[in-house]
C-alpha cells in the first residue's frame, strides 16, 4: 500500500493525502507550520522557511530519541519545561509530533516576553493544543510556582540567554529532572569574572595569557562556563554528551549539551570542577552558581 504523507492547502486539524513537500514529517499539522511562518498561506516551502524547519526538525530528533530512552510511567505520560521559549517553534512541533499522542502529557513554555507568551496562548488555543501552557515568567523565578508540578521529566533551554541556562539547570536540579537538553548562548558571566581579576592572574599564572585580550576573555569565558556545567551536572549525577548540534549552520551558538539522570553523582567532576574554579580565581562561584550537593553518593529520587 502506499504510504501517505501531510500536504498543504488543508482546513485546520486535517492531514492531506499525497506528497507535495517531502520534507514535512508524516503527521504533521500544516495549520501550524503555516501560523509559525514555515510554510507559507498557499502552503509553500522557501529556502529560508525550509532552513528553519530542518533546524527544528534536527533538534526535534535528539529529544525525541532521549524521551524514548526514559524510563516510562504507566501512563506513559511526560512533563517538558521549555526555558526561554521565545515564539515556541520548537515547543509547538514537539506537541505536535510526540505529545498530542501521549493523554496524560504536558508542555509548558516559559518566557519573559508578555507578547510572546500571549500569542503562544492563543495559537495554543486555536489549534486545540490543550496540554500546552505557557508562563510569563523568568526561568529564575519559574522554579517557585505553585502551579507547576513538583517534578519534571526534560528541561530544554535553548539560545536562553547568559545565566538563563544556569538558571534551567538549577530549575532542573529543583525538579529532579530525568533528562536536560541545553544550547547555551551569550556567556557573559565568567567572562566578567575573569576580566575583573585579570591583573591578579596575569602575575600568577602564564595560564591568565589565555584570556589577557578581551576576544579572548569571551571566548574562555564561553568554553569554560559549559565545561563547569557539565562538570556540575556530572557531580549531581547525570551522564552527559557534548555534541555539535549540525545543521544550524547561521549560528555560532552551536553547542549542544544532553544530559540523562543516572544517580552516579560523580565525585571526581566535584572535585575538578572545584580545581577548575580555584585555578581560574572564580571559587566565590561555588557558593552561588556552582553548589555542590552534600554527599555525592546519594540518590536525589530520581527513577532512572
Amino acid at each position: 500500500m502506499k504510504k501517505q504523507k501531510a500536504t498543504a492547502g488543508h482546513s485546520k486539524g486535517s492531514i492531506a493525502q499525497e506528497p507535495l513537500i517531502p520534507e514535512i514529517r508524516d503527521g504533521q499539522s500544516l495549520e501550524l507550520l503555516k501560523e509559525l511562518h514555515i510554510l507559507t498561506r498557499e502552503g509553500k516551502l522557501n529556502q529560508d522557511s525550509r532552513r528553519k524547519l530542518k533546524q527544528v526538525y534536527h533538534l526535534y530528533q535528539f529529544i525525541e530519541k532521549l524521551m524514548n530512552e526514559l524510563p516510562q510511567n504507566p501512563d506513559r505520560s511526560f512533563t517538558l519545561a521549555d526555558h526561554g521559549a521565545g515564539k515556541s517553534y520548537l515547543g509547538f512541533i514537539l506537541y505536535d509530533l510526540y505529545f498530542k499522542h501521549l493523554q496524560h502529557s504536558h508542555l509548558y513554555g516559559i518566557e519573559t516576553r508578555a507578547e510572546l507568551v500571549e500569542k503562544s496562548r492563543q495559537l495554543a488555543e486555536k489549534l486545540h493544543f490543550e496540554r500546552m501552557s505557557f508562563l510569563n515568567v523568568s526561568v529564575e523565578a519559574s522554579t517557585q510556582l505553585e502551579e507547576l508540578p513538583k517534578q519534571f521529566d526534560v528541561v530544554t533551554a535553548l539560545h536562553a540567554c547568559d545565566t538563563a541556562t544556569d538558571d534551567a539547570i538549577a530549575f532542573g536540579l529543583e525538579k529532579r529532572v530525568k533528562a536536560f537538553v541545553l544550547v547555551p548562548c551569550c556567556q557573559a558571566e565568567l567572562a566578567r569574572h575573569l576580566n575583573q581579576s585579570k591583573a591578579l592572574n596575569l602575575t600568577r599564572t602564564p595560564l591568565a595569557e589565555l584570556w589577557r585580550h578581551p576576544l579572548h576573555t569571551r571566548e574562555m569565558g564561553s568554553q569554560l562556563t559549559n565545561v563547569l556545567r557539565c562538570l556540575y551536572l556530572e557531580a549531581h549525577g547525570y551522564q552527559v554528551t557534548v555534541t555539535e548540534l549540525v545543521g544550524w549552520e547561521h549560528s555560532m551558538k552551536n553547542e549542544l549539551i544532553l544530559a540523562r539522570y543516572t544517580g552516579q553523582k560523580k565525585r571526581q567532576s566535584a572535585e575538578r570542577l572545584k580545581a577548575i574554579l580555584e585555578e581560574f580565581g572564580l571559587l566565590p562561584l561555588l557558593d552561588t552558581r556552582f553548589t555542590l550537593p552534600a554527599d555525592n553518593t546519594r540518590d536525589n529520587g530520581i527513577a532512572v
